[in-house]
């Protein structure tokens, strides 16, 4: 899902786990949500906590004015190792395209890329 650059990361969650495809994998019906949703602290609110429980999503969101040390961090490092590689794309870092389909196949090109470094070299 992509939007513009001054919006708030919060307003977006619902609209983000509702844009999530299905998942095909087992025999039945293909997954339509996950079972949980890890987030840090700017996503803690109670009405958020509710709608997503309400979808059947366990919301594992780390409280505010709370001690570090909850283990969310364990599963976060996966997200910023992979925002890293995707910043190595000078192009990603910066977005220069005004079309935000032309950006999306950048983005597509680099996963692509991303994808074909970690199956030839390995993690790391």
């Amino acid at each position: 899902m992509l939007t513009g650059a001054n919006t708030h990361d919060v307003t977006q969650l619902i609209p983000l786990v509702e844009a999530i495809p299905p998942i095909a994998g087992k025999r039945g019906r293909p997954r339509r949500r996950p079972d949980r949703l890890y987030a840090d602290r700017a996503y803690d609110s109670e009405p958020h906590r509710q709608k997503l429980r309400r979808r059947g999503i366990q919301p594992l969101i780390a409280r505010r004015r709370t001690v570090h040390g909850s283990g969310l961090g364990q599963f976060r490092w996966v997200i910023e190792r992979t925002n890293a590689w995707y910043h190595q794309f000078r192009r990603l870092r910066t977005r220069y395209e005004r079309l935000p389909e032309i950006h999306e196949a950048f983005m597509s090109l680099a996963s692509t890329i991303i994808c074909w470094r970690v199956l030839c070299h390995g993690f790391c």
